[in-house]
């Protein structure tokens, strides 16, 4: 029972200071990470926030980039990231 209750603390733990999918410090695990252990969204969200529009989130470019796009076309994702990365 107590090894159950260890290694469950330890995985809360680890999951809760594991890096948002598709931030800078994010980019920076997963390119010190084998290739091998991605998995598939892994490899698309490093494509997309990491490779293709180079500006990860939370990012000065990206939040500059949301700076210029009207607010009324932000989906509810992008307004949650920009008040954790670029206001706070």
């Amino acid at each position: 029972m107590r090894i159950l209750l260890g290694a469950l603390a330890t995985i809360t733990l680890l999951t809760a200071c594991s890096n948002e999918p598709g931030s800078q410090a994010w980019c920076e695990q997963k390119k010190a990470q084998s290739k091998s252990e991605w998995t598939g969204d892994d490899a698309m969200t490093f494509a997309r926030h990491c490779v293709f529009d180079g500006s990860s989130v939370g990012s000065e470019e990206w939040c500059a980039s949301l700076d210029e796009k009207d607010k009324g076309d932000w989906s509810a994702n992008e307004a949650a990231d920009y008040a954790k990365y670029c206001v706070f």
